[in-house]
């Protein structure tokens, strides 16, 4: 009985494990912080300052 029930637990694994490779998690991957810090700063050398865009004044009635 004891070796059936390896045998099945072996297969049961097996099983699990190629199911498990077939499914992609949904998480984005991380980027730690320091990585976050050199985007962020790459971004704001790259790209030149634009003023901010100016508000239409409404007409008050």
């Amino acid at each position: 009985m004891n070796r059936k029930k390896k045998i099945n637990e072996t297969l049961k694994k097996k099983a699990k494990k190629a199911n498990a490779k077939k499914h992609s998690s949904n998480k984005p991957r991380y980027i730690s912080k320091a990585e976050r810090a050199a985007l962020e700063a790459e971004q704001a050398n790259s790209e030149p300052s634009q003023p901010a865009p100016l508000e239409e004044s409404k007409p008050q009635t």
